[in-house]
């Protein structure tokens, strides 16, 4: 049966003004994007980001500010990367963008055993020559296409794996301070994201070109947390309100709270009781 072509069009509009919605709330709650923003739009070629430039694309057209977006996309030389597909979407945006290429995969697989997961070192090399193109180019502000689940997914990372309780913030100065990252979609929920690339047929880029992707602890995090949606739902969107809303004096961290000035007040003397009551009297 086919579906009602109408209908499809009503819950995409739906849809679409629900990313919109929740990319502009993020903006304005965390001040991400200011009047003069430069902003550079970090593109892998997965569905996530194609979502953030063209979402960001759409405001940038109604928004009560003014600020310019450049795409940006490395090509790390991967076996298999398909080279032409970006600059033929780019191409059609009317947008600036720019194809980095450096040969980032050659330096992992020197460096990392074989069988061994190459993420980590991957997106480090990637992040440094970003960080530093996006100077290069005056950019202001440095947009990823991280969403909630992938924000939900790293707090339990760093709990399970790392001994750390932290997840990604939805905005962040890079170590040398001379960067802001920011995350537009960081209240987007991945299944609205997977619709909505499948509705615009964006040309994805599959992630696993260098064949590391099986069996990652994130992958194990994810399986985690969809069964706990399937019994519990609205669990994962209860976990994301629960990382800005944190209580340090419930937790240990005496860097974050002052726990050893923390003493109960002194007893009042009973002489100053006396006081009080013939006061009162």
């Amino acid at each position: 049966m086919n579906r009602d072509p109408r209908r499809s069009k009503t819950e995409f509009n739906k849809l679409h003004k629900r990313l919109r919605r929740q990319v502009g709330q993020a903006i304005v709650d965390f001040d991400m994007i200011r009047e003069g923003e430069r902003i550079m739009v970090c593109l892998s070629g997965g569905k996530d980001s194609y979502a953030m430039l063209d979402i960001l694309q759409s405001l940038q057209r109604s928004a009560p500010v003014n600020f310019e977006l450049i795409a940006v996309h490395m090509d790390q030389k991967q076996p298999g990367y398909p080279p032409e597909i970006l600059p033929a979407y780019l191409d059609k945006q009317n947008i600036e963008y720019h194809i980095l290429e450096k040969d980032t995969y050659s330096v992992v697989k020197s460096v990392i055993p074989e069988g061994k997961t190459t993420c980590g070192l991957c997106s480090r090399l990637r992040r440094g020559t970003l960080y530093g193109f996006a100077e290069s180019i005056g950019a202001t502000r440095i947009a990823l296409g991280h969403h909630r689940d992938d924000i939900v997914e790293t707090l339990f990372l760093n709990m399970f794996f790392g001994g750390s309780l932290k997840a990604m913030p939805p905005k962040l100065l890079s170590d040398d301070g001379k960067n802001v990252v920011i995350r537009p979609m960081a209240y987007c929920k991945e299944a609205d994201l997977e619709r909505y690339a499948q509705a615009m047929e964006f040309p994805i880029i599959p992630c696993n070109l260098c064949g590391s992707q099986d069996n990652l602890q994130r992958q194990a995090i994810k399986k985690m947390l969809l069964d706990w949606e399937r019994q519990y739902p609205g669990r994962t969107e209860t976990i994301f309100k629960a990382i800005g809303n944190v209580s340090p004096s419930q937790l240990a961290d005496r860097e974050l709270f002052d726990f050893l000035s923390l003493n109960a007040a002194e007893p009042v003397a009973a002489a100053d009781f006396s006081r009080i009551n013939a006061v009162n009297l």
